[in-house]
């Protein structure tokens, strides 16, 4: 027989109509109804943010084309005959796409490495080839020669109404310092073109040469100098060339400064660190609309990215850092923002062997940072998983066009480093990502990082640069 204890309490409430509701049940309704708020407001802020312009620019016939896939269909070259003998000794292994690409003797050699008949040349296009992009292609100058600028990023300055592309020099022939050192080229310097289209390049020389003959000497040419980004101080009215400096055999590990009074220098080299006391190889930097600048940088062996604040001239870190991307072994880092999110896409760590790119997003430039995916789409499997062949550098906003970039990425040529390729590609941002998130009470529903594939594009509107 069952008796009623008078002296506990009741375990439930009592509610407005007058039944019972379990304590837990209030709780997760209440829980419940904030979560669906703060997806509305979530939603909400995203939608006043971009104004409602995607649905007008998707309306765009050469927007719609730049999103069209395209595929590509490489055949494997058919093996090379082998003697019984060593067919025997060794059966041969199957070829990839990739180590085709990484062979200098490759069948498919001028797949990836177009000669220069098919060069992208400013000086003698045809009506129907003016302003279009051939993604590795030669890409030549206005005098003619190919444009040397690898590992780079570009500057738009609002003085001179010109873009700017910087980047590595690496006009010089391939060798390896010893029997296991990585492909290399002598250090030259940083190469600059300027342009008003994005198309047309003009080289304006060596703004930042290295040091011939002094051996201590950050810029000594022996040394590694790679992916220089320059940024623009309001406040000094200085350009600030951020770019990493190492030794041959990788060990150094730092991160170098140059200032100029000119975008097209020459730049006086002032020093190199290792940020925050860390090692720093692949880097970037990202100047924020409110003017505050970013360092970027590859650090503990690459297995994680660290960001942090510059000063306020831009010549060197605060104290300020956070560790993103933990163990996830990720380098050359291309950062970029829309509509309030910023974003990042990033490469494994394989040497100059290619690889797959994910994309990362934030609400805050210092993190939490999610991955969102593989962003290529088009050509077939192993060009999304390799990058299209390519290796990220710098992403360049279109702000004529909301949502649209120019992904840049570098075709590496370990066999002729200074006939390393560019791969500039049309980046969009719109659309659900690819990996599920880890949701918390923000809901980071963010949007797609999607980079497409062309074997020849070009903007949707003869560029004219900024108003």
């Amino acid at each position: 027989m069952r008796f009623k204890n008078k002296s506990r309490k009741p375990t439930t409430l009592r509610c407005n109509a007058g039944r019972r509701c379990s304590f837990s049940v209030l709780v997760w309704s209440l829980v419940g109804c904030l979560l669906l708020l703060n997806l509305y407001s979530f939603i909400s802020q995203k939608d006043a943010r971009r104004g409602g312009t995607h649905f007008h620019i998707n309306q765009h016939p050469h927007i719609r084309e730049l999103e069209e896939v395209e595929e590509e269909n490489i055949q494997l070259p058919p093996p090379r005959k082998r003697s019984p003998r060593a067919a025997k000794r060794k059966p041969k292994r199957p070829t990839t796409l990739i180590e085709e690409f990484l062979d200098e003797s490759s069948q498919l050699r001028n797949v990836f490495f177009p000669g220069q008949r098919t060069a992208i040349d400013p000086r003698k296009s045809s009506e129907n080839d003016t302003y279009y992009y051939y993604p590795g292609r030669m890409w030549l100058d206005t005098e003619g020669n190919p444009i040397q600028a690898h590992g780079g990023g570009i500057l738009y300055d609002q003085r001179t109404k010109m873009y700017y592309w910087y980047g590595e020099y690496k006009d010089g022939p391939t060798y390896h310092a010893h029997k296991k050192g990585a492909a290399r080229v002598d250090v030259i310097g940083v190469g600059c073109y300027s342009s008003k289209d994005l198309w047309m390049w003009k080289n304006e020389g060596i703004v930042l040469a290295a040091e011939e003959n002094d051996e201590t000497h950050d810029l000594y040419k022996l040394n590694i100098l790679e992916r220089p980004k320059v940024i623009y101080n309001e406040k000094t009215g200085k350009y600030v060339m951020w770019m990493h400096i190492d030794d041959t055999n990788y060990t150094k590990a730092s991160a170098g400064v140059a200032t100029s009074d000119f975008p097209t220098g020459p730049f006086d080299y002032l020093y190199s660190k290792r940020p925050h006391g860390y090692d720093s190889r692949d880097m970037t930097v990202f100047k924020d609309e409110d003017g505050i600048a970013y360092l970027v940088y590859s650090s503990e062996d690459n297995s994680e990215l660290h960001i942090g604040p510059l000063n306020e001239e831009y010549i060197d870190v605060t104290q300020a850092m956070r560790r993103v991307l933990v163990g996830q072994h990720r380098e050359a880092p291309a950062l970029f923002k829309h509509g309030g999110t910023y974003y990042m896409i990033t490469s494994g760590c394989t040497g100059w062997a290619p690889n797959e790119a994910r994309a990362h997003a934030a609400e805050s430039i210092l993190g939490p940072w999610e991955t969102i995916g593989n962003p290529c789409i088009g050509g077939n499997k192993v060009f999304r998983d390799t990058t299209f062949f390519g290796q990220s550098t710098f992403v360049l906003p279109l702000p004529e066009l909301p949502g649209s970039f120019i992904f840049m990425a570098d075709r590496w040529n370990p066999a002729d480093l200074r006939d390393s390729r560019y791969v500039w590609l049309p980046l969009r941002v719109a659309g659900p990502v690819d990996h599920p998130l880890e949701y918390n009470f923000g809901f980071p529903l963010w949007s797609r990082v999607s980079v497409y594939w062309h074997k020849r594009w070009r903007l949707p509107y003869r560029w004219q640069g900024k108003k």
